[in-house]
């Protein structure tokens, strides 16, 4: 893990493309909170890192570490799908169905000619990917895009309706996303209406910037849950906490615990996080924008201009 890191640091914009930093797997897999006898899987799994993550996070009831798990994924490059094998080999996880291929236009973790179903879902997909499959999409054996099919240009929704599709009555999806997909309109605005609707989502996470490697953009976590106790949304703006680091910047222990603390407590906390009725969400128009919700604005001291002129 320490190898790929250094690795995919040293990598620029390509390193993005097989690994998530360490921290960020880590809040994901503490949001998804993964019992025993779980199946969880990555649909883009890259060096699997974030699989092996989720993984480690499996408790008992007692909080100790449990290896009563499955682990499933698929990785479309080839160099990047056997380094996720060796991963899987070096972490003692090499029991692992790892497959190579197309997520969305060739998913090979079928069963029973349907696709297969898991407890976690969790990803870091590419971002806006531009040649996902848009052609294919409205033909699509496994009806993954009855809820409208995303743009030719951005595959981000491709990536969130299968992992929706492919998770149990009462499992849970975490995906990392760009903040675009929060507010996007037309074909994606109808897909995040439909998905609000069902009630399907749980929790909306804005990010620090420059996180994440090759791309210094802010990003954010979508959470979605099959067995919701709520119509609510919980919003959390967390872009203000980590610690800065030369090349990147990076979630400390305590801004982890802290996330994963409010999205337990699930309420509203003055200028960080908000608990959304789905009426608020209509009345903006399914727009999930953070700012909407979230008031992080800081009103700036007033300025005595006579003792600052007697001062110079």
């Amino acid at each position: 893990m320490y190898l790929i890191e250094k690795f995919a640091s040293g990598a620029g914009k390509k390193g993005g493309e097989f690994y998530t930093p360490h921290e960020v797997s880590q809040l994901l897999a503490k949001l998804m909170m993964p019992k025993p006898k779980s199946r969880i899987c990555d649909p883009t799994c890259g060096s699997g890192s974030l699989l092996i993550t989720v993984a480690e996070e499996v408790k008992d009831k007692a909080g100790n570490a449990s290896d009563d798990f499955a682990l499933y994924g698929q990785e479309s490059n080839g160099d990047t799908w056997a380094l996720c094998k060796l991963n899987m080999f070096l972490h003692s996880m090499d029991a692992a169905q790892i497959e190579w291929g197309d997520t969305i236009n060739t998913p090979k973790l079928i069963e029973a000619d349907t696709l297969m179903r898991f407890d976690v879902v969790v990803a870091n997909p590419p971002f806006s990917l531009d040649k996902w499959g848009h052609d294919g999409a409205s033909g699509d054996r496994y009806k993954r895009f009855l809820r409208g099919v995303p743009p030719k240009s951005k595959g981000d929704y491709a990536f969130i309706l299968h992992m929706i599709d492919t998770c149990t009555a009462d499992g849970k999806v975490g995906v990392i996303v760009p903040h675009g997909v929060l507010f996007r309109g037309s074909a994606e605005g109808k897909i995040r209406q439909a998905l609000i609707d069902e009630n399907l989502l749980e929790l909306v996470i804005g990010l620090p910037t420059n996180l994440f490697f090759g791309t210094g953009i802010p990003a954010a976590i979508m959470v979605f849950s099959k067995a919701k106790t709520t119509q609510d949304v919980l919003f959390i703006d967390a872009s203000k906490d980590f610690q800065e680091g030369k090349k990147q910047n990076k979630l400390r222990p305590e801004d982890i615990s802290k996330i994963v603390s409010h999205y337990q407590a699930f309420s509203t906390v003055e200028k960080y996080a908000y608990r959304a009725s789905i009426e608020e969400i209509k009345e903006n128009d399914y727009n999930l924008n953070i700012p909407r919700y979230v008031d992080t604005f800081e009103e700036e001291e007033l300025i005595d201009i006579v003792a600052v002129q007697n001062e110079i």
